[in-house]
């Protein structure tokens, strides 16, 4: 069974920093991993995606050179350090995994093609 876990959200001030953390369960190694969120009202948009040698595949428009995904196989997680927050940035953010027939990122990441969801993580950017 696929687990995911998230931590590391909060509440920061616009132009702070928060690093977001994601546990996977072993099997996942071998897997693309993303960070998406949702912000309230609006649909689950992808973030960052990061395939299963650490090369990154995508960055959002609206997060480039603010964020930077990451992940450490050796210890199962992924990150996303997100620096130069903004309000807009407030969302539930998500880790994701790619399902059990592929192993690299779509591109584009459509949420659709990520079977396996973590419960969310809340970040609120302040003005």
């Amino acid at each position: 069974q696929v687990q995911l876990v998230e931590s590391g959200g909060g509440t920061v001030q616009a132009g702070g920093s928060l690093t977001l953390s994601c546990t996977f369960s072993e099997n996942y190694k071998n897997k693309c991993m993303g960070w998406f969120r949702q912000a309230a009202g609006k649909e689950r948009e992808a973030v960052a995606t990061v395939g299963p040698g650490g090369t990154v595949s995508y960055y959002a428009d609206s997060v480039k050179g603010r964020f930077t995904i990451s992940r450490d196989n050796a210890k199962n997680t992924v990150y996303l350090q997100m620096n130069s927050l903004k309000p807009e940035g407030t969302a539930v953010y998500y880790c994701a995994a790619v399902g059990p027939d592929r192993w690299s990122c779509p591109n584009p990441p459509f949420t659709k093609t990520f079977t396996y969801w973590g419960q969310g993580t809340q970040v609120t950017v302040s003005s």
